[in-house]
């Protein structure tokens, strides 16, 4: 709590700062340092130094609150803050340091090493004298860390090598921290070389990649900044450098192909993470082939290992996260003196600097989702499934000029009674598992039909927090190939194949509860396609109910009805699909509400608990439970019915108000598809002795809606049409006059058009039925007739 009060403190200290220092990171961060020490005394900063080693930084908040830089714990050193120091006696660091000329201000700042390089390169006058400099000074440690071969030619040329090198560290300006701006190119005193200046949000600034360790030393005639190496010279263009450089002639080729060479060669801040010849050997041989022989694969590839934003490696004291060229992120860290690339080190050298940027050399090929195929983009956590597919041989259906969507479901989805199935049954599982198209998460929509290699329709349901397809739900982790898309899944996904009435059929659980379904006339409900989500009761929850007790129920009809729908939702709503711990409040055919929701993974309802979940359906889901739920605002009105709903429902108290009724819920609720007639003949030789018989062949649907509640006039179109034919009666030839009468009746609730037949003889009517339907060509469904006998239309129902 501490630590987070002195971070948030000085946060709100330094947002007072003016806005012209807006940039100055290292001051920003060198302020945090002295309200950190202040308890140390005046002029005090707190510094973090990496243990076993002699690295020091002025800390972020994170760093500081983590104890550890790069990953390695950092002890807490106390010092004076730059420009002042001790007196003996005193607290902190009440004393200013004198001011000097440079070449006393570099012995005043410990850089004893670059002071006595200026002395015997004859630097030391120049920089005694007159003038205005920036001195960017090694470190001691920084000349011993120097190559020892480049050491001792500096050493063995003073007056020209050593003199020239000092010279390099040079500006002739002076130029504070506050000065030095991010991606900013000073030109140094010897020949016009470039140092390249970046200064990071951590408060890190680099000077071509060497860290200021100890900065604005004020000199009288200039600044010292204390750097942590000796500044190499910087080379050309990132571009020049992978062309000469023969380790790396793999990703030569790769830039070459891709075009992407020509990209490093301009003017930029870029960071190449450039991986060597023997990172692309150890790529397997199909591989490498497929992505060099794939233009925008290979693209892919190269821009994958290119920032647009230049990090040396003194800059990353912890994990971070950067764009890449080619559109996706990589996290770059260190661990210890090691950078790390999506936590793996595999830098072997790095801050190699240029022109326009830093060049790392990793020993790993980065590939990026974009240039992998399909099949490739399965993760530690989908190696079951991808394993499977090779092995059942469906790697082969994934070409790599196609485009697939992968339905992945984690290693765990996999029980071992699934994995010890026949290999044709598990092949077609995991076919239900493959989309013949490519589509990505934010293509997929509600009530969405997605068709698999194996011929199979899948049903998306998107919700508020989830996305599911069938009884399966994504988690996070969705990633797009070369060749498609992969989504990851909870459960092994499995189609519906029969509808709600035929599952509760099949069942022998859920026989009493299809009987009550039955008797309130609603089995038709749940054999017609739609979108139903259903909760069913098992027998035990009707334990106790004896025979007089459900002919009760079944004789008012009304009251069965108001239960029953109390059950049925419209729409469809998987268990997984809610958002864990909130409730979802919704509203049942029969008007109350029901509330949901998932708790440890299981699914409540009112409270009561789901014993199996997501049953999957044509029309629809089944949620199933072991208690009748009753809607508690809704009084019951009969000694009976109430006796009998207190012995099967025991977790609520039923309302009894004397004399009240359960309201009416006609099954308009959802809508009638209705068939046409478009009336063909129909040549048939029965024989050739028998006449031409002339039929009526029914056309394609129309579908209607008409919502409950809406008043509706009756309206008839049409002229009668008279037709005479011969048909065979009991084997004789009989003429038979039709007349055919095409109404449009429109009645309270569903839209219904039909036509009506007459017929002369009334008593072969039957049989001309029977003809009609033999040869209609559509789904047949038994025929309802009218009070006055004549054949109604048939319908084919469907949810609203």
């Amino acid at each position: 709590m501490k630590i987070f009060f002195l971070c948030t403190f000085s946060i709100f200290l330094l947002s007072a700062f003016e806005q012209a220092a807006a940039s100055a990171h290292y001051d920003k961060i060198l302020t945090h340092s002295r309200i950190r020490a202040r308890d140390q005394g005046p002029n005090v900063c707190a510094l973090q130094q990496v243990m076993g080693t002699k690295k020091k930084y002025f800390s972020t908040c994170r760093n500081w609150y983590q104890g550890a830089i790069c990953g390695k714990k950092a002890t807490v050193l106390y010092e004076c803050c730059p420009g002042y120091m001790k007196m003996d006696g005193t607290r902190g660091c009440p004393a200013v340091a004198p001011i000097d000329h440079v070449y006393g201000t570099l012995g005043i700042v410990g850089a004893t090493s670059t002071q006595e390089y200026s002395d015997i390169s004859k630097l030391r006058e120049e920089i005694e004298g007159r003038g205005s400099f920036t001195f960017f000074a090694p470190s001691n440690e920084a000349w011993e860390q120097l190559n020892s071969e480049i050491h001792r030619n500096l050493i063995d040329n003073v007056n020209i090598e050593l003199y020239n090198a000092l010279h390099h560290h040079m500006v002739n300006k002076r130029m504070l921290t506050k000065d030095l701006k991010n991606g900013m190119t000073l030109v140094s005193m010897y020949n016009d070389q470039k140092l390249l200046i970046n200064h990071y949000p951590n408060g890190v600034v680099t000077v071509n990649c060497a860290r200021i360790i100890h900065g604005n030393q004020i000199a009288t005639n200039g600044v010292v900044h204390v750097v942590d190496r000796v500044l190499t010279a910087v080379g050309n263009t990132v571009q020049d450098f992978i062309e000469v450089e023969d380790d790396l002639s793999s990703l030569r080729a790769a830039a070459i192909t891709s075009d992407v060479l020509d990209i490093l060669g301009k003017p930029g801040h870029y960071t190449l993470f450039a991986p060597t010849n023997e990172a692309f050997e150890r790529l397997p041989r199909g591989v490498l082939e497929r992505i060099m022989g794939d233009k925008v694969a290979s693209e892919a590839l190269v821009k994958f290992h290119i920032l647009n934003t230049l990090q040396c490696s003194e800059a990353i004291t912890g994990g971070a996260v950067y764009e890449t060229l080619e559109g996706n992120t990589v996290e770059i860290g260190c661990d210890g003196e090691s950078l790390t690339v999506n936590g793996v080190k595999m830098v072997k050298r790095k801050d190699i600097v240029t022109s326009n940027g830093v060049i790392h050399l990793i020993d790993q090929v980065l590939i990026p989702d974009s240039a992998k195929q399909v099949i490739e983009l399965g993760g530690a956590q989908q190696t079951t499934f991808t394993e499977l597919v090779a092995q059942l041989g469906l790697t082969s259906s994934l070409r790599p000029e196609g485009q697939y969507t992968l339905l992945a479901p984690l290693n765990g989805a996999f029980s071992d009674d699934t994995l010890r199935m026949d290999q044709r049954l598990l092949r077609a599982i995991l076919q239900n598992h493959i989309i013949k198209v490519k589509v990505g998460l934010n293509e997929l929509y509600n009530g969405q039909e997605l068709e698999t290699i194996g011929g199979k329709l899948l049903r998306v349901f998107v919700y508020r927090t989830a996305v599911c397809i069938e009884n399966s739900c994504m988690v996070r982790g969705s990633k797009e190939g070369r060749n498609g898309f992969i989504h990851i899944f909870r459960q092994i996904i499995s189609p519906a194949e029969k509808t709600l009435h035929e599952m509760l059929k099949n069942d022998k659980r859920f026989s009493v509860f299809l009987s009550l379904v039955k008797a309130a006339d609603l089995d038709d409900v749940l054999s017609r396609p739609g979108e139903w989500t259903l909760f069913v009761p098992t027998n035990d929850a009707f334990k106790g109910l004896t025979d007089d007790d459900k002919a009760i129920l079944i004789r008012d009809k009304n009251a069965l009805r108001n239960i029953l729908l109390y059950h049925l939702i419209q729409g469809v709503f998987i268990g997984s699909g809610f958002e864990p711990g909130v409730t979802n409040i919704l509203k049942t055919i029969q008007g109350g509400k029901l509330y949901l929701k998932t708790v440890n993974d299981t699914l409540l309802i009112n409270e009561l608990k789901s014993r199996e979940s997501d049953l999957m359906a044509t029309n629809g889901v089944i949620h199933v439970i072991d208690k009748l739920l009753y809607p508690a605002d809704v009084p019951v009105g009969n000694d009976q019915l109430l006796t009998i709903l207190k012995k099967l429902i025991k977790y609520i108290q039923i309302k009894f108000v004397r004399d009240s009724t359960f309201k009416e819920i006609p099954l308009t609720f959802y809508k009638i598809n209705i068939i046409e007639s478009n009336v063909k003949p129909i040549i048939r030789k029965e024989d050739p002795s028998i006449t031409q018989l002339t039929k009526l062949i029914e056309g394609e649907p129309e579908f209607k809606i008409v919502r409950e509640g809406e008043t509706i006039t009756k309206v008839i179109h049409g002229e009668p049409i008279i037709k005479t034919y011969t048909k065979i009666i009991d084997g004789r030839p009989v003429e038979v006059t039709e007349k055919k009468v095409t109404e449009e009746r429109i009645i309270q609730g569903p839209e219904i058009k039909y036509t009506r037949i007459t017929a002369g003889g009334s008593d072969n009517e039957e049989n001309l039925k029977k003809l009609l339907e033999e040869e209609a060509p559509v789904r047949r469904v038994p025929p309802r007739r009218t009070q006055g006998g004549a054949a109604r239309r048939r319908t084919r129902l469907a949810h609203s």
